[in-house]
């Protein structure tokens, strides 16, 4: 799959019956892993079980459905950036961002606005982290990056940079590109630490 990264939204009827999705009751989640990308499942635990289904899903999971409702308080300044800077690089779907992308995602789920819902090793040896918004119900599957500890900095002070908006996402994408090829370690060598 071509794709590093991917976002979607969860669902407002169940995905098999098609009926609505009833707030705080207990919901099903699934991605099917497609050519285009990923599909997601949202549905009622019964139709779950139920369903004929011939395929496997990428990652599949248990959760409580939220309904949407309108917020009238904001969370603080930097964690909404935060999010918003981790969306709008998703969309972009720029390789060159995918430490940055990371390191986001991370910063978000220790600020507990994603949780961590699955990691795949896929055969190619790469790690796919399923990451969803607990509020809105989005999910993300990001690249894992694999960061050795002494690029971690930089990393985050790119991450820094752009909240602050002391640099854009091109300057930020130059430096990535310029130090990828000093940021991976040989094919024999073990990474010694990483970021997560």
């Amino acid at each position: 799959m071509s794709q590093e990264w991917n976002i979607r939204s969860r669902g407002h009827v169940c995905s098999f019956c098609e009926k609505p999705l009833v707030d705080k009751a207990p919901l099903i989640s699934a991605l099917k892993e497609t050519p285009g990308g990923y599909e997601r499942f949202d549905c009622h635990p019964e139709c779950w079980k139920t369903a004929e289904r011939d395929w496997k899903p990428f990652s599949q999971w248990d959760g409580v459905y939220f309904a949407p409702v309108k917020e009238e308080k904001k969370e603080a300044l930097k964690k909404e950036d935060a999010g918003e800077l981790l969306r709008k690089l998703m969309t972009l779907d720029d390789p060159a961002m995918k430490n940055v992308v990371y390191v986001l995602a991370v910063m978000l789920e220790r600020s507990k606005i994603l949780v961590e819902r699955d990691a795949k090793e896929l055969e190619d040896g790469t790690i796919r982290r399923v990451y969803e918004d607990r509020k809105q119900g989005d999910t993300f599957v990001i690249l894992d990056p694999r960061l050795r500890l002494e690029n971690l900095g930089e990393v985050q002070q790119q991450v820094v940079a752009l909240l602050s908006g002391t640099k854009t996402l091109g300057e930020v994408a130059q430096e990535e590109e310029a130090a990828e090829p000093a940021a991976e370690a040989p094919a024999d060598e073990e990474p010694q630490s990483e970021a997560k």
